[in-house]
């Protein structure tokens, strides 16, 4: 039994979930969200509360991932989730332009990237992008297709990272002896 599979998932206020065969729909004030589970999972609402449990121990695996998938669900569409990002070098910016992301990142050319469906781009300002969205697995995957665009590089830090990364710098050549 996983540890966190057992935990159940407390129903907040304004969020209502429904369950039909193997497809879970979660709606909040935020949006609504689908996802088809496993067969082998079974998932109980009762008062509130959701509780996963599954048919066999053998598919114990997907006991805590379905759980944690469920509560990411609850969780979009009360409050979204966001993912910080931060552009370093001279002359590299960002600019929203209507659902686009336009970023000069040192290219011959500009880098334009349109927002999918159900994600927001936020430039706070030139250096600084916000991705935000109700689904976690969509929010981290732009943003890592955005990192893409330009990743850090280790000798001056130039490129685009996320906030709370730490880039680990490494020493230039020296002259010759």
């Amino acid at each position: 039994m996983s540890r966190i599979g057992k935990m159940p998932i407390a129903i907040p206020d304004g969020v209502t979930v429904t369950l039909n065969d193997n497809v879970i729909t979660v709606k909040g004030p935020k949006g609504t969200l689908e996802k088809t589970l496993n067969p082998n999972v079974t998932v109980k609402i009762e008062d509130k509360v959701i509780k996963v449990e599954v048919t066999d121990e053998k598919f114990g695996n997907l006991h805590g991932l379905t759980r944690t998938l469920i509560h990411n669900m609850v969780e979009g569409v009360t409050n979204e989730f966001t993912r910080a990002l931060q552009i370093n070098g001279v002359g590299y910016r960002a600019q929203k332009q209507g659902t686009k992301l336009v970023m000069n990142l040192g290219y011959s050319h500009q880098v334009i990237m349109e927002a999918p469906a159900g994600i927001t781009f936020d430039v706070p300002d030139a250096n600084n992008i916000i991705v935000r969205g109700i689904d976690k697995e969509v929010v981290g995957q732009t943003a890592a297709v955005v990192r893409s665009k330009r990743p850090p590089e280790v000798y001056k830090g130039k490129g685009i990272k996320y906030v709370e990364e730490h880039i680990r710098r490494k020493e230039g050549k020296t002259g010759k002896k």
